[in-house]
């Protein structure tokens, strides 16, 4: 059982940066790939990255090549999402969430965080 919580969204402006945290809770976190999503009102929950358990291995959507980083520190049960070069178009809920395989999907992923909201103003 993995229990995610994150932290360290708000209020940015075009341009800007911002450190989302994802915090674990559970033993086997370092066994769990994880994933950021994101999601808008009306709109289905989008893959943002994903990062191997060894944190060896990443993968992004398209939209955030270049812009976003994923790293992950198990020895303290978190996982980060690093946000650059953010834009309007960025402004949703981003949620952390784990399963131990991976994916692109978000009906992949077993555990989930409540979201934290990320608003670009322009």
């Amino acid at each position: 059982q993995v229990q995610l919580v994150e932290s360290g969204g708000g209020l940015v402006q075009a341009g800007g940066s911002l450190r989302l945290s994802c915090a674990a809770s559970g033993r086997t976190f370092s066994s769990y790939t994880m994933g950021w999503f994101r999601q808008v009102p009306g709109k289905e929950r989008e893959f943002v990255g994903v990062i191997h358990w060894s944190g060896t291995g990443s993968r992004y959507a398209d939209f955030v090549k270049g812009r976003f980083t994923i790293s992950r520190d198990n020895a303290n049960n978190a996982v980060y999402l690093h946000m650059n070069s953010l834009n309007p178009e960025d402004t949703a809920v981003y949620y952390c969430a784990a399963n131990l395989y991976g994916g692109v999907y978000y009906t992949n992923y077993q555990y989930w965080g409540q979201g934290t909201q990320v608003t670009v103003s322009s």
